[in-house]
């Protein structure tokens, strides 16, 4: 919930990478003629989204997580800090796919701009 309130209408993202960049967990990159070099993360965007991303990636270190063979390859091959940075990438490229097609009737009942659920049944 909180990732959906931070993300806000994902429609307003054409690609999944966008609404990476937009968390800010892109890696920056610095190239000249024919070098190029990764930089780092480019912490752009809502930094509470981000912290929320980074957290549930931390959490694919457990065993009963559905993203932990995933977690477990990238931390063979990257390390525990960027494999939990690669799982955050990835959760937000999925949250961005299930909140795209979540539909109008979803999106319906949220009040973007106060973040608070607004009630749609009558009393």
């Amino acid at each position: 919930m909180f990732i959906w309130a931070e993300m806000g209408d994902a429609r307003r993202f054409s690609t999944s990478d966008d609404a990476v960049r937009y968390a800010g967990l892109d890696i920056t990159v610095y190239s000249s003629d024919d070098h190029r070099a990764a930089g780092h993360l480019a912490r752009q965007g809502p930094g509470a989204l981000r912290w929320a991303l980074y957290e549930a990636g931390k959490n694919a270190s457990r065993a009963a997580s559905p993203d932990h063979a995933y977690y477990s390859q990238a931390r063979a091959r990257l390390g525990a800090h960027r494999a939990t940075l690669s799982v955050a990438r990835k959760l937000a490229r999925k949250s961005h796919h299930i909140l795209r097609n979540a539909g109008e009737d979803v999106l319906a009942g949220w009040d973007t701009t106060t973040t608070t659920t607004v009630s749609t049944r009558a009393a």
